[in-house]
């Protein structure tokens, strides 16, 4: 019979092996170590300690304005209602990246001020990889542009508007 197994058919243990085994695992800093010999195999893991995880605080929120007696300027989003509502604004068909030029660093396609003809490109919006251009329903002045350029636009968004 092998000398590695009692009469039973158990396993011998050398626990002198198994310590040094545990030692190496600490100095080394490692979690799991595997010898084998023969039919023999020995595996000694250990449960690493997880660090624990420092979270900052989160700052405090910022001061009140102090009341004044002036009206509060109307919000961006209440702005772009308002935009919505209007007769002349254009309205993005669908979501995508605004462009206000055809190519990066080249002059924007239109500016308040601007006069424009029935068809003629306003922005573009980038869509899944597609670039649409967003034309003019009627001939008029851009009065406002609503957007910034490479900004995410919504679905029936105003982007500009045409007095």
């Amino acid at each position: 019979m092998s000398e590695d197994k009692e009469s039973d058919g158990a396993m011998r243990v050398d626990t002198d092996l198994i310590r040094e085994l545990a030692e190496m695992l600490s100095d080394n800093d490692l979690s799991e170590i595997e010898v084998e010999d023969g039919e023999r195999r020995i595996v000694v893991k250990r449960k690493l300690a997880a660090a624990p995880v420092a979270y900052a605080a989160p700052p405090p929120p910022p001061a009140a304005p102090a009341a004044s007696a002036q009206p509060a300027a109307a919000t961006p989003a209440q702005n772009e209602a308002a935009a919505g509502d209007h007769p002349g604004a254009v309205k993005s068909p669908m979501v995508g990246t605004v462009y206000l030029a055809g190519e990066p660093g080249a002059k924007p396609f239109i500016a308040p001020g601007t006069k424009v003809g029935a068809g003629d490109t306003l922005v573009i919006i980038e869509a899944m990889k597609v670039m649409n251009p967003i034309t003019a329903p009627k001939a008029g002045t851009v009065s406002q542009v609503l957007v910034q350029d490479a900004q995410p636009v919504e679905f029936d968004q105003p982007l500009v508007i045409i007095d």
